[in-house]
């Protein structure tokens, strides 16, 4: 069979409907969007979409959960690229910033289902699985950095995770209500604040 025209694989197949979902939902917003719709997008069977995921509300988090890991994976990144810490702080600040402006169409729907789920226990509890496991990366992440620069943490990495995604989450919605109002160097500042210059 020419290449061209073998079958995708289950992992190409995915990832088609997840660019198709994450394409139709910044368009459209959660609610409004159907199996359908992305399937329509994706060129797909709406079948072919039950084969991959479960429910639109599947897909929601994990499009949300793949995004955030990669934005925080990149910002944090950092900190075994730059030496000095103060500058990696504000890299590290820099990036997550640019990526609440960039990516302001996803802290949307972000707002969006969470509004859903406090509606609905059955979504509340999905959504807070997903959560519990994207805060454990990251807490994992800040580990590696005390480790790596041997700082001690001014609160348990847990916490800092807490903290890490409710200014993320806060300063997108500032951002997104009145731009000016969130300075660009603002994230590193806190950043710098909650990480500080501690020698273990």
């Amino acid at each position: 069979m020419p290449a061209d025209r073998r079958r995708p694989t289950k992992a190409q197949t995915r990832r088609q409907i997840l660019d198709a979902a994450a394409a139709v939902f910044a368009e459209r917003g959660i609610a409004a969007t159907s199996l359908n719709d992305i399937a329509s997008t994706a060129g797909l069977t709406k079948g072919a979409v039950y084969s991959s995921f479960d429910s639109k509300d599947e897909l929601v988090l994990t499009i949300m959960e793949e995004h955030i890991v990669d934005r925080m994976a990149h910002a944090t990144g950092v900190f075994d690229e730059i030496a000095d810490l103060g500058d990696a702080t504000s890299e590290a600040g820099a990036r997550l910033l640019h990526g609440i402006s960039s990516d302001a169409t996803w802290h949307r729907l972000l707002l969006e289902y969470w509004g859903l789920a406090m509606h609905d226990p059955e979504l509340r509890t999905g959504l807070a699985e997903r959560r519990n496991a994207l805060r454990e990366a990251i807490s994992n992440a800040i580990r590696h950095i005390a480790e790596l620069r041997e700082i001690t943490l001014p609160l348990p990495a847990e916490h800092l995770a807490v903290a890490m995604l409710a200014l993320s989450n806060g300063l997108a919605v500032e951002r997104g209500i009145e731009p000016g109002a969130v300075p660009d160097g603002l994230f590193a500042e806190l950043l710098t604040l909650l990480i500080g210059e501690r020698p273990a």
